[in-house]
């Protein structure tokens, strides 16, 4: 059973013994069932990934002219990746191909 949060209708994860905590509002409210008859998966990771593109990889890249921020330069290297919800638009990466910073382009 999923148990959504009456005031902001997020899903209501156990906290504790015999209680449920909206984890956006932080409303709680007394659980129906034990702690153990929820069943959940909570991810600890980051919303975000660094992408590192290093090495012989590079040249087979494409390339565009766009400023680099950090030094100036005219051409970097590009790819795409998606990197948010799969409803959501890719993110454009970019590197330098002068000094090698990496930087993101959101649409």
């Amino acid at each position: 059973m999923v148990k959504f949060c009456p005031k902001c209708n997020n899903i209501m994860l156990p906290a504790g013994e015999n209680c449920l905590r909206c984890a956006v509002c932080g409303y709680e409210e007394k659980a129906e069932k034990s702690k153990e008859e929820y069943e959940y998966k909570e991810h600890l990771e980051k919303k975000e990934k660094i992408v590192v593109i290093e090495g012989k990889n590079l040249d087979t890249l494409p390339t565009t002219r766009v400023e680099c921020p950090k030094c100036g330069h005219n051409e970097a290297y590009w790819w795409m990746e998606q990197t948010r919800c799969a409803d959501e638009p890719e993110t454009r990466f970019y590197k330098c191909k002068k000094c090698g910073h990496t930087w993101r382009e959101y649409d």
